[in-house]
This record gives structure tokens, sequence and C-alpha cells, in this order.
């Protein structure tokens, strides 16, 4: 069975840091694009950032930039999300994502093909 396993998740204050992982198992996403999203609570799940297959190229939400980011490990395999500045409106169960698009970037949920089952992240003022 094909899955996407997130970690790293966990309870933080405000200006803090956390990096999440993504590493999946049953085959190798290594020639997907990777993204990562995020779902608060009545709100609609949302992209926070992608990372095209060779991890050469990066996207990020308007509201993430310049304190998330996207890497690709050695084998490409396994993704991180490094956030740091954390603050409330972070709070949300985050979720990772493949494209069998290489260079996709997209930033629409039906444009995945895989998904994790999710890490909450919850950020204290």
């Amino acid at each position: 069975q094909v899955q996407l396993a997130e970690s790293g998740g966990g309870l933080v204050q405000a200006g803090a840091s956390l990096r999440l992982s993504c590493a999946p198992s049953g085959r190798t996403f290594s020639t997907y694009s990777m993204g990562w999203f995020r779902q608060a609570p009545g709100k609609q799940r949302q992209f926070v950032a992608g990372v095209s297959w060779s991890g050469g190229t990066t996207r990020y939400a308007d509201s993430v930039k310049g304190r998330f980011t996207i890497s690709r490990g050695r084998a490409k395999n396994t993704v991180y999300l490094q956030m740091n500045n954390l603050n409330p409106d972070d709070t949300a169960v985050y979720y990772c994502a493949a494209d069998r698009d290489r260079d996709g970037l997209r930033t629409s949920t039906t444009q995945y093909d895989y998904w994790g089952q999710g890490t909450q992240v919850t950020v204290s003022s």
C-alpha cells in the first residue's frame, strides 16, 4: 500500500520553529513534485509550499514566504518543511502530497495523486 507519512508536528509558542518530515512507503516519489498543504478548523485545505522533483524549484504561499522552507532529502524521496517564526495563524493540520507532474508546483488539492494523514501543528500566543 502506498503511503505518505508526516511527522514533526507539535505544540509550540509563537516565534518558535518546527521541522516537518514526509516519508513515503510502498513506492518511491523521487520523480514526483511534492507539496505541503494545511487545513485549519472550519477552513479549506490550502497550499503552503511545493518543490519540483529535482528540488531545484520551489513555490510558496504568500503567507509563509520568508518563514518556511521546503526541501528534499538526498535521495529526493523524503520532503521537509522547515517552519520558522511560527504564529497562531499557522495552527493547522499539515499534509504532504505527491503530484506525478515532476515540475508541477501546483496549488490545487485536486491535482495531487497521493496524500498523507497529516500532522497537527499548534502555535500558542
